[in-house]
């Protein structure tokens, strides 16, 4: 009887100790943790040597830290100013933690003790500084980093509450420079880690300030009065227009399971952060350790974070948005996770993302757009680089009531192809799409009684470049628009006071 006790105890313990082994295996592709369906801590097992913060650039995120216990972590940041495109075409002078925005992410473990360094490369015009929301202490390392361009300096803290954090520059004026994309992330694991995932992405949402209107090209300064009366020009994920998008969009496979860890550094805005198509199993609630679940949209703060996660059980593209939705569709908060696999008829029957509802966003950074955006700064657009880059913006504009090609729709929009109304006079094209149209008018013999709302929002450019492909393009064939025909129009249009083009 006793020999049958111990076989049977001994077997007990064995698939404990399997049971044990597979809750603390990562998913194939995810990150380390522990299963939901673990009952009791692990015992902590502090480490004793030193270790060095691995840092990632947004989208990506560092591999957990697989430790069980606590060390001292060294962390290295180098604060740069760059130049880099914030749009097709438009340039933006940044400052930022790593050389993107935003900021490099970073990953340690509640408990950790961590030296944190930070340098200002010699090439900075400006001092620097970093507040860590992760930190417990007065002005959370700024008072302890201001930095001077190719100076350094250090500062150590113990990481004491587990969760996701913002951290940014606060050196005055602390608007400005979180305005120029001084932000990011870092995410203090609790001593029980989240479960594993499949994937993990980085996200970060900012509003941006510029002189010239959304998508005006060139070099566009920061504009503080717009910052100050919190008038975005560009709301945008990941530090620029299209950044997470195309080619460049997050990916996944159907049925595994997606943790988005986001931020917001505004300064000004909060986002309502929505994936459409989808709905969040879970949201840690403000990037803490409370948990909401089947949220569809989750607010963001200024100076905030929040982390969500769900399964993907249909394939296709997911339009990640702002869903205060002018941002998404007018200043650039959108990006896309684009997800492989079989069909789930018996769960979703619908046709793939369509272009036409994404407009020109659906492709991501195009070629044509900063082709003809060097042309117009070198004094030297061509027609055919408007008509390409016209093509693209068309599809965005206009296709979805004049159709992809120009056939319009009977009885409701009047057809751009081989049309008489279109080509018999340039100016009153110009002035079409550029203030409206409203009332009866008659085109190829047919009346049409629609409304064609005002495009004085779009740069002179860019319609320009939209007229000279449609008046080059199916049957049409026309002289180009130039940005200063546009240009000569809008100064010509009486416009109500207060408006804003």
């Amino acid at each position: 009887m006793a020999r049958n006790i111990l076989a049977r105890l001994v077997a007990t313990s064995a698939v404990l100790l399997l049971g044990s082994c597979s809750q603390d295996r990562p998913a194939p592709g995810g990150t380390a943790g522990t299963s939901a369906s673990a009952t009791a801590p692990a015992p902590e097992v502090p480490v004793t040597t030193p270790v060095k913060a691995e840092l990632t650039f947004a989208p990506d995120v560092p591999k957990a830290t697989g430790r069980r216990g606590p060390a001292k972590v060294t962390i290295e940041l180098e604060v740069k100013e760059v130049t880099m495109p914030i749009a097709d075409g438009v340039q933006y002078t940044f400052w930022t933690f790593g050389g993107r925005v935003p900021g490099k992410f970073m990953r340690v473990r509640e408990g950790d003790t961590v030296e944190f360094h930070l340098q200002n490369h010699e090439s900075s015009k400006m001092p620097h500084n970093i507040d860590l929301h992760a930190v417990t202490g007065p002005g959370g390392g700024a008072t302890s980093t201001f930095t001077a361009p190719g100076h350094q300096t250090q500062f150590t803290f113990k990481a004491l509450n587990p969760g996701l954090y913002v951290y940014h520059c606060a050196t005055a004026p602390v608007g400005m420079h979180v305005a120029n994309g001084m932000y990011g992330l870092i995410y203090v694991e609790p001593k029980e880690p989240l479960p594993p995932v499949d994937r993990e992405y980085y996200v970060m949402q900012g509003d941006f300030y510029t002189v010239g209107k959304y998508r005006e090209k060139g070099l566009q300064p920061f504009d503080m009065q717009k910052a100050i009366e919190e008038n975005a020009t560009y709301v945008v994920f990941n530090g620029s227009e299209g950044s997470l998008v195309g080619d460049k969009a997050m990916k996944a496979k159907v049925g595994e399971k997606i943790r988005l860890f986001i931020g917001n550094g505004g300064p000004n805005l909060s986002s309502s952060f929505h994936v459409i198509g989808e709905i969040f199993d879970k949201v840690y609630m403000e990037g803490g350790m409370k948990v909401q679940e089947q949220v569809q949209t989750t607010m963001v703060p200024a100076g905030g974070s929040t982390i969500v996660e769900f399964t993907v059980e249909v394939p296709g593209t997911y339009i990640v948005v702002d869903h205060a939705l002018f941002r998404a569709f007018n200043k650039g908060a959108i990006a896309m996770l684009k997800v492989e696999g079989p069909e789930r008829k018996d769960i979703y029957s619908g046709q793939e993302v369509d272009s036409v509802y994404l407009s020109d966003k659906a492709q991501g950074s195009s070629g044509a757009l900063v082709t003809a955006a060097a042309q117009l700064e070198k004094g030297a657009l061509s027609k055919d680089a408007q008509i390409q880059a016209g093509k693209q913006l068309y599809l965005g504009t206009c296709s979805t009531c004049h159709q992809p090609e120009g056939q319009g729709l009977a009885s409701a929009f009047p057809p751009l192809a081989k049309s008489d109304y279109l080509m018999a006079d340039k100016k009153r094209s110009v002035e079409a799409l550029l203030n409206g149209l409203k009332g009866k008018v008659t085109v190829n013999g047919k009346e049409y009684d629609s409304v064609m709302p005002p495009m004085s929002h779009i740069a002179d450019d860019d319609l320009a470049n939209i007229l000279t492909f449609v008046r080059n393009s199916w049957g049409n064939t026309g002289d180009p628009v130039s940005p200063k025909e546009v240009a000569d129009v809008r100064a010509a249009t009486k416009r109500p006071p207060g408006a804003g083009h």
